[in-house]
């Protein structure tokens, strides 16, 4: 399919998505967030990828935010529209049931930040800049980050983010838990193509089993999510991946995991 603000290429069952608007920093107007939508569900539906890194184009920006010339004029029921419209966007790449990595580039501010928390794993460039500087404009973050930042990275941070509305360095969110790993910008994509090869060599029922485990058992109480895990790692015993995997292991061979 084609896009006019994305490009999407495929390679070894892993999947690049590239969010195309340098001339705006790769800013989310509606159409962008239409675009996005339909492109995580058709990979997510493909049986061919396995793995999918979302990442920006340009050396400037992954995303510099939701696209600002679009809202002056907004009433209260567009501002509205367009935060249901992001809210879908974000919880269709949360609940993606492959593994989602993004690759951040550079600024991701405001939605930016917010599409990357809605990642499953966050890889920054040493040049990247996070924050959520809503409050400078009046308004607060619409795209889930009230709610994903604090619990990735805690209430008194994620206070201390969106009330003063200031950046952070990727050194900065990397010590706080806001991304997974720092690399040279030069090395980023690289990098997360190694970690989705390595993703894409595991039993892919495990991979998108555990991912499940863990989104779905962090909104539950312990006892509950436990025994939400026991279930899943049942049905793990009735997958040819996990005969293969214990086999290969017995007998210090590597598996050869036949996929989903």
């Amino acid at each position: 399919m084609n896009y006019e603000n994305l490009q999407v290429s495929c390679d070894s069952r892993i999947a690049t998505l590239v969010v195309n608007r340098p001339q705006a920093m790769n800013a989310l107007n509606q159409q962008t967030l239409a675009e996005l939508n339909v492109a995580v569900e058709a990979l997510d539906n493909d049986s061919s990828v396995d793995v999918i890194i979302i990442t920006g184009a340009g050396e400037k920006a992954f995303i510099a935010g939701g696209d600002i010339s679009v809202m002056p004029e907004f009433s209260l029921l567009d501002a509205h529209e367009f935060a249901k419209l992001g809210h879908a966007v974000m919880q269709r790449i949360e609940d993606c049931t492959k593994p989602v990595i993004a690759a951040i580039n550079g600024f991701a501010l405001g939605g930016g930040c917010e599409l990357a928390l809605s990642c499953d794993i966050r890889l920054a460039a040493d040049t990247a800049r996070f924050g959520q500087p809503e409050v400078a404009l009046g308004i607060i973050p619409g795209f889930g980050g009230t709610q994903r930042l604090p619990r990735l990275i805690g209430k008194g941070l994620a206070m201390e983010l969106i009330l003063t509305g200031e950046m952070i360095d990727a050194e900065e969110a990397c010590r706080i838990g806001l991304v997974n790993r720092v690399y040279p910008a030069a090395e980023l994509l690289v990098k997360a193509h190694e970690m989705a090869a390595k993703i894409v060599s595991q039993g892919q029922y495990a991979v998108r089993l555990g991912k499940e485990a863990i989104n779905n058992g962090m909104e539950m109480d312990l006892a509950r999510a436990n025994r939400y895990e026991a279930e899943l790692f049942s049905r793990c015993f009735a997958t040819e991946d996990q005969s293969e995997g214990m086999d290969a292991f017995l007998h210090k061979r590597p598996a050869k995991f036949k996929g989903c």
